[in-house]
């Protein structure tokens, strides 16, 4: 009984990163308490192996999307992120950028990225930067102010409506923006 609840619940609280991680539905309100912190500094191959800095987006928020192919969850993630993605393409005000954590790298990812049709940049990372970002479980989301901060970690699923919530204040608007649907 216990394994069928496990397997109901996996997609909705997200795959945990390393054993006995907390999957909490969301973590931005205890990170919202708390002092922000610098957020680590990566530069990263994309899956075509050009460079993804976090120092290339200084100026503007940046939505980190710590993820792996094997984890469930993290599909669904991807067309939120798309729709996200659609609305600030075109102004260029927010980037969006995908982590992948696989330890087989681009040879995985790439294909998965292509199955999926993920939109938005794809880099290669490992979990050793998750954790320093305080990744506790995928999918996870790092929010990043324009000074380079990390304003709050979203553990799990998150909505456009909610992500548009979250970053209006760091552009400046009071209200979120309207998806397109």
């Amino acid at each position: 009984m216990l394994l069928v609840l496990w397997v109901i619940l996996l997609p909705v609280l997200g795959c945990s990163a390393q054993e006995g991680g907390d999957s909490s539905a969301s973590a931005s309100e205890a990170d919202s308490e708390k002092p922000k912190r610098p957020a680590p500094r990566f530069e990263l191959k994309g899956v075509d192996g050009r460079p993804i800095a976090l120092a290339d987006h200084r100026g503007k928020p940046v939505v980190l999307d710590f993820w792996a192919t094997w984890c469930v969850p993290c599909i669904y993630q991807v067309p939120e992120l798309n729709a996200f993605w659609g609305i600030h393409r075109a102004a260029n005000d927010v980037a969006v950028i995908g982590v992948a954590v696989d330890v087989e790298g681009a040879s995985v990812v790439a294909p998965w990225i292509e199955e999926k049709g993920v939109e938005y940049q794809i880099a290669i990372g490992d979990e050793g930067l998750a954790r320093e970002f305080g990744v506790m479980g995928f999918p996870t989301l790092a929010i990043i102010n324009s000074d380079g901060d990390i304003e709050s970690l979203h553990v799990g699923l998150i909505e456009v409506e909610e992500l548009e919530r979250l970053v209006a204040p760091l552009l400046g608007s009071s209200e979120a923006q309207e998806p397109a649907l």
